[in-house]
């Protein structure tokens, strides 16, 4: 099975943490029901790590990637998360093996 990953991993301000994922946690749901090509939207917290929350998301393909940056809940998360982030990556990924099929 094929698809589109999409690792971010937020550095937040300190304490920020609450609040952002009051954010992130609204988008990740409207991402996951709203989306038909978002197949997974995950929010992570690292143990040990206040002030980092990684996600993990599948979307059928880059296109779809794209019309979620194209929403407004990703919007309004984006526009209202910035002054809690102090850095933030992304790694863009293949999906090649989705172990959770792997029986279908």
């Amino acid at each position: 099975m094929s698809g589109f990953v999409v690792i971010v991993d937020f550095r937040l301000e300190a304490g920020a943490r609450p609040a952002f994922r009051s954010l992130i946690d609204a988008n990740a749901v409207a991402s996951a029901t709203r989306e038909p090509g978002c197949r997974r939207f995950d929010v992570i917290e690292p143990q040990g790590e206040p002030d980092r929350v990684v996600l993990y998301e599948i979307y059928d393909d880059a296109a779809a990637f794209a019309d979620h940056c194209a929403t407004d809940h990703y919007a309004s998360f984006d526009r209202d998360s910035a002054r809690l982030v102090a850095a933030k990556s992304v790694t863009l990924c293949d999906l090649v093996c989705e172990g959770s099929t792997a029986g279908d």
